[in-house]
């Protein structure tokens, strides 16, 4: 952060700063993906969640024989 108010000061190019700024921001974005990503993998694919799978497919079997097709009225 110092480097980048460094730049600014000194009159560097508005787009190096521009790229630092983006720099800077995409490396805080990577970090927080990567603290998610465990937890976004643990929801998704962890042990906890067959029992949550099963009842999802239970609605989804209740859903597909609940509806019936609609006739045509002549």
């Amino acid at each position: 952060m110092d480097e980048l108010m460094d730049m600014i000061v000194s009159d560097d190019s508005p787009s190096q700063i521009s790229d630092r700024i983006k720099d800077i921001l995409f490396g805080k974005a990577a970090e927080r993906v990567d603290a998610a990503r465990p937890l976004v993998a643990n929801s998704l694919f962890g042990e906890n969640d067959v029992e949550d799978e099963e009842e999802t497919l239970e609605v989804t079997d209740e859903l597909e024989t609940e509806e019936e097709p609609e006739e045509e009225t002549v």
